[in-house]
């Protein structure tokens, strides 16, 4: 079935000029915009939270879900355009119960201030420059997230998704994969942005695992043991761990032969449990 053809927009015919210190590049084609509406499923929640929504392209495809849109925005450019004209122009779908748009940043926004303690998920076309931050901060809040999907620098999208044993496994990756189940869906040229940056982008999605309140160890150990472990990665866990003052006989175990690359997920949440458990 051939794709369904849409009339092309420039930011600046909306008013909007991308501004590189908020690491803005707009999402132009509505077909990859549609894919991303669609990364996500819908179920078990009736909002999704927007981070940077620039012009409303990705926006307008997720509110034809039936489902409530809130929209996070930094850019002023941006909001007045989203309170005035966005709604104009697709005045069908987009009412004061459908849509939603606060000028703020994201990082610094108590969740619970929009949300209060119901669920939500997470979509965008994310600004490169704080990607890693959301991510970490939608972990940080993961009983209310279920669900998470959207476009990142493809490098990083790769890493958050790395299984181990890979170079690009890491911190992002063990972290988010520990309460969510990762998934690269697809990778994006830099022609579908305006202004198109320098690199390729991914797209990804996360599904909080079943189990993810029923982790043997607190986040915040984990993220202290993980964080160790990679801030040194050429070195063995015997080494990059040697600030935790474990007892002799742990620090033999052949896991502490390992880098930090070749411990996968579980192995690292089955040690840092048992590190919790000393104290």
């Amino acid at each position: 079935m051939a794709k369904k053809q849409f009339k092309k927009y420039t930011t600046q015919d909306k008013g909007v000029t991308a501004k590189k210190h908020l690491g803005q590049h707009f999402l132009k084609d509505e077909n990859v915009a549609i894919q991303i509406a669609d990364s996500l499923s819908y179920e078990g929640y009736d909002q999704v939270l927007e981070i940077g929504p620039g012009t409303g392209v990705l926006t307008k495809h997720v509110i034809r879900k039936g489902i409530k849109v809130t929209a996070l925005e930094l850019d002023s450019e941006s909001v007045v355009y989203l309170k005035h004209s966005f709604p104009i122009e697709h005045a069908k779908i987009v009412t004061p119960q459908t849509f939603e748009v606060i000028e703020t940043d994201f990082l610094q926004k108590d969740l619970t201030e929009i949300y209060g303690d119901q669920p939500f998920a997470i979509i965008g076309n994310f600004p490169y420059n704080i990607s890693t931050q959301i991510v970490f901060k939608t972990v940080e809040n993961r009983d209310q997230i279920p669900e998470f999907g959207g476009m990142f620098q493809k490098e990083v999208a790769q890493r958050i998704c790395a299984q181990h044993g890979s170079k690009t496994y890491g911190i992002l990756s063990v972290l988010t994969q520990a309460y969510y189940d990762a998934e690269y869906l697809f990778t994006v040229g830099p022609e579908v942005f305006d202004p198109p940056p320098r690199v390729h982008s991914g797209v990804l999605s996360l599904k909080r695992k079943p189990n993810h309140d029923q982790l043997s160890c607190s986040y915040d150990k984990l993220r202290q043991v993980v964080k160790l472990a990679f801030n040194q990665r050429r070195k063995t866990l015997r080494n990059s761990l040697k600030s935790m003052d474990l007892p002799d006989d742990m620090r033999e175990r052949e896991i502490f032969d390992l880098r930090p690359e070749q411990i996968s997920v579980q192995e690292f949440v089955d040690l840092t449990t048992e590190i919790e458990a000393l104290s």
